[in-house]
């Protein structure tokens, strides 16, 4: 008599290959962690002062690191194709945050009224705003099914036009470039056409030479724009400034040679020679304190990051997911090139933040934030 067994079926104990958390690029992951905690690192030499070994920039970063981390992970583990039946709705609540700003809810800093004051802190609507373009942007041209008319470029400029026009109204002529930059890189890929890119080219490159020859900047936004060009030629207190961080810049750079000066060591950076150096020119640090190695270490780990992401890009399984790794490729390349080169003299000084070294809140949160979008669509292109 033969006894019935409940055996298990053979499939049961095969590995799902269309799980998410079985396809999380570890590489991309400890990268930015190791990444962020080394700019706590260099942070902390820029603020902890020749004589004392203060901690107050040392562990608001780290708070910042820990809480990205945690966001980075939430966002990763979120089907990103969900953002897609949200995106307007985010990029509403962004547009709100950006004229929130403008009011009397919003502080001043440094020339620039882009921040909410909140318990200590402060809240940047603008970094968080990018990744609202970026979704809203690759859901639009995801829509377009790769037929992009002239209409609907105008629609696609449109997205990207608005809060564009809010952020400089707040004086944050930096970010404003960011977003050129990330609207460029993703309509190249999402399908307008050669010529129409160029006619924009042309078009952005009119319309700065205009800008600057005309009242609709500041003085002293006009220097810091061309002070990389005009050097120490321009008789503006502004640009005389930005040229005075800039040498300091170029000085500590410089003196960090092949093997640097040591950690904690550099001359530059504990004497505080540099002015904004745990923001605008953070990476003078490890060029100084650890030397060309350092410095050459840096950019090549940076490399890295900007190849995955393109690699998350190719292997995408939709276009909005392509898109969207796009669109955070263009943000990040366009801030490294800008940060560095302005800290070498080559780029005007913009005050963007060098990603994952540069302390900041906003900055450190919305770049974990669009790094979770990059993990997210490496995660589930499977399924």
């Amino acid at each position: 008599m033969a006894i019935g067994l409940n055996l298990p079926r053979a499939d049961v104990g095969r590995r799902d290959l269309a799980a998410p958390v079985r396809h999380v690029d570890w590489v991309l992951y400890l990268l930015v962690t190791s990444m962020s905690v080394f700019g706590s690192v260099m942070i902390y030499s820029a603020t902890k002062g020749p004589d004392t070994a203060d901690t107050y920039f040392l562990f608001r970063q780290l708070l910042f690191v820990l809480l990205g981390t945690g966001l980075m992970t939430a966002v990763a583990l979120l089907d990103y194709r969900v953002l897609r039946d949200f995106a307007w709705p985010i990029y509403g609540v962004a547009l709100f945050l950006l004229l929130a700003v403008l009011s009397p809810l919003g502080s001043e800093s440094k020339g620039a009224q882009a921040w909410f004051s909140l318990a200590g802190f402060q809240l940047q609507p603008s970094e968080l705003t990018k990744l609202a373009v970026i979704i809203a942007l690759a859901a639009l041209l995801e829509s377009f099914r790769g037929e992009v008319s002239l209409s609907r470029l105008g629609q696609a400029l449109g997205v990207v036009g608005a809060p564009m026009l809010l952020i400089l109204l707040q004086n944050d002529l930096g970010t404003v470039l960011v977003f050129a930059a990330i609207t460029m890189g993703m309509l190249l890929v999402g399908g307008v056409r050669g010529r129409h890119i160029a006619l924009l080219a042309i078009a952005a490159l009119t319309l700065t030479v205009g800008v600057l020859t005309s009242d609709v900047l500041a003085d002293y936004q006009k220097a810091r724009l061309t002070t990389f060009i005009e050097g120490d030629s321009s008789d503006d207190p502004s640009a005389a400034a930005d040229t005075f961080n800039v040498r300091q810049a170029q000085t500590a750079i410089a003196n960090g040679g092949v093997a640097g000066q040591g950690l904690f060591e550099g001359q530059q950076t504990q004497l505080a020679f540099v002015p904004e150096q745990q923001t605008d020119f953070i990476f003078t640090v490890p060029a100084e304190e650890l030397g060309f190695l350092g410095a050459a270490t840096v950019l090549a780990l940076y490399g890295v990051i900007v190849w995955r992401i393109w690699r998350t890009a190719q292997l995408a399984r939709d276009t909005f997911g392509t898109l969207v790794c796009v669109g955070v490729l263009s943000m990040f390349v366009f801030q490294i090139f800008q940060n560095v080169g302005m800290a070498m003299g080559i780029m005007p000084v913009t005050g963007l933040p060098l990603p994952f070294m540069s302390y900041g809140g906003s900055s450190t949160l919305a770049s974990f934030a669009a790094m979770g979008l990059v993990l997210s669509v490496h995660m589930h292109r499977f399924r």
